[in-house]
């Protein structure tokens, strides 16, 4: 996108001037307005070889810090590549993804081939906690309860909104009709660790290249950690 309105200005005239400050402008996608994502599924399971190592070869990832990408929506699949894509490896947070660097040599019919692939995918049950690690001590029952409470809720004291607005009730996603919603992600079954780093993240200040992002920073910043713990316990603990 960026780089056609750059070679617009140069068909324009502009100067170099003011194409060194078009360069500087960030990409930015409203994902409230977006054609939904096609891609091939079989071409994109030759090509989802390389993701396996992290995010398993069905998309159920292998330790809790990669997402779980099994019946994920395609289009938020490919929204998030296309960030990965085009990120600024300088960035503070994209410098030190993996991600940056495994999208950076996608191609268009690659990203759109991976999502529909993964959002082809039936997701499972990921395999049972080792005995031996010690207890997550954010996930106890009286914080699912919580996340369960704020996910529908939310906290109107604390200007906490419920997360069913755009993520569904029952955390699959908004209804397929409502295509303003369509690139925003299916939460249930995913991991803890995942989600409180992305909840975290937006917190923080990630860069907010999307509509999607810009508003979860404003979501984010009413959250303090325990919060963010009893979403995240409450989610993880939903049967995928």
């Amino acid at each position: 996108m960026r780089r056609r309105f750059c070679f617009a200005l140069l068909l324009a005239g502009v100067t170099l001037t003011g194409m060194a400050a078009c360069v500087a402008v960030p990409r930015y996608t409203d994902l409230r307005r977006i054609e939904p994502i096609h891609g091939d599924v079989h071409a994109g399971e030759a090509k989802a070889t390389v993701c396996a190592a992290c995010h398993g070869a069905d998309g159920t990832s292998v330790a809790p810090n990669f997402p779980r990408l099994a019946g994920q929506r395609a289009d938020y699949l490919y929204h998030r590549l296309v960030s990965f894509r085009y990120a600024n490896p300088k960035d503070p947070y994209y410098s030190v993804s993996p991600m940056t660097a495994m999208a950076a040599a996608l191609s268009e019919a690659d990203m759109r081939d991976l999502a529909a692939y993964f959002a082809a995918q039936t997701p499972r049950a990921p395999n049972a906690p080792d005995p031996s690690d010690p207890p997550d001590p954010a996930d106890t029952p009286a914080a699912r309860s919580r996340g369960d409470a704020l996910y529908h809720q939310g906290e109107p004291s604390l200007g906490i909104p419920p997360c069913q607005g755009c993520h569904g009730a029952e955390a699959r996603g908004a209804a397929p009709t409502a295509a303003q919603y369509a690139a925003y992600p299916v939460l249930r079954g995913q991991y803890a660790v995942y989600v409180t780093a992305r909840l975290s993240h937006f917190r923080s200040g990630e860069p907010a290249d999307t509509s999607n992002a810009r508003l979860m920073h404003g979501v984010a910043t009413t959250l303090d950690d325990p919060a963010i713990a009893a979403v995240s316990a409450w989610l993880a603990s939903l049967d995928p």
